[in-house]
């Protein structure tokens, strides 16, 4: 098998059947073998349904559907994707038709015709997001950038096409906290990043609100820097100083000054103060202590309820 496409489905019902068409008619005549693999990540509406039909009707086309017991997102479905594929290379592509299978062909073009390059990734050329989401998406990666050891390019997407290699090393990676971007970089491999525009959502409603986002970023911050621990030590030792320096200022204007110190007021606010600063950096180790919790279980990444395959 030549290629293999992973595309994660949840709530894509109204797009995975014409996906599928897009993909057949712009592919025709390309003169190698292809096939798709469907991850259903727990979808709520018929999109298992629809890719049941899909799989029983396509009989001359490879198709692998595998359905997860519940919904684990987007990247346990990558994973699973890249897992359950054959081909010698493996192309990752949303089902709402956003991202084009010809865009797909070029990719390929340059790793065929570039074997410097071990994946070629697309980014926007335009985003087509208000200013607000824009501004947090910059800011994220500005400061992962400055927290983590590995470097991210701001507007990369997930929507990419690598060889086997590149595979059998994210493969490895069996954490459970996923975070592909991350990944991706931390492999390392040569690759080239080709401009591409996104076009409108065939159906349906982003999966991707603000909140969720806010939480993928946090995730990979965690995920990819242990810099938020060394801050919480950092912050305690600054709160230290400035606690000493506040109590000579204080022995000094009550000695030489004979100036009275005012006593609830600075006391209550001093301890909320270091009650704050305390929690915060309680709260950013819990949140590691968290990821080792769990990782600790050795839960699967993603669990198949079931997996149609010829």
């Amino acid at each position: 098998m030549k290629l293999s496409l992973v595309v994660p489905c949840y709530n894509e019902q109204d797009n995975v059947e014409l996906f599928y068409e897009e993909t057949v008619k712009a592919f025709s005549g390309v003169g190698f073998d292809y096939e798709f693999v469907f991850v259903n990540d727990g979808s709520r509406d018929k999109t298992l349904e629809k890719l049941k039909k899909l799989y029983e009707d396509k009989l001359e086309s490879n198709i692998t559907v595998v359905s997860f017991s519940r919904n684990f997102g987007k990247e346990s479905a990558i994973y699973a994707g890249i897992k359950n594929s054959t081909g010698d290379y493996i192309s990752l592509i949303d089902a709402d038709l956003q991202q084009r299978p010809e865009v797909v062909l070029e990719m390929m073009d340059i790793l065929e015709k570039e074997p410097e390059y071990d994946c070629v990734a697309a980014y926007q050329d335009k985003r087509k997001e208000n200013s607000i989401m824009t501004g947090f998406k910059t800011g994220f990666y500005k400061l992962i950038n400055k927290l983590s050891e590995i470097k991210l390019r701001a507007d990369a997407s997930d929507f990419r096409t690598f060889t086997r290699g590149v595979a059998d090393a994210i493969l490895e990676m069996g954490e459970y906290h996923r975070f592909s971007k991350g990944i991706f970089s931390w492999i390392g491999f040569n690759t080239k990043f080709i401009p591409y525009e996104v076009q409108e959502r065939n159906a349906g409603e982003t999966k991707w609100g603000f909140k969720k986002l806010v939480k993928y970023a946090l995730e990979g911050i965690s995920a990819f820097s242990t810099k938020p621990l060394k801050l919480a030590t950092y912050i305690g030792m600054f709160t230290s100083f400035a606690a000493i320096v506040y109590l000579v200022v204080v022995v000094i204007q009550r000695l030489f000054f004979n100036v009275a110190v005012s006593g609830y007021a600075t006391i209550v606010g001093l301890i909320l103060l270091l009650g704050g600063i305390q929690l915060f950096c309680i709260g950013i180790i819990g949140s590691y202590l968290a990821k080792i919790y769990i990782q600790g279980k050795h839960r699967p990444i993603y669990i198949a309820k079931e997996i149609l395959k010829r």
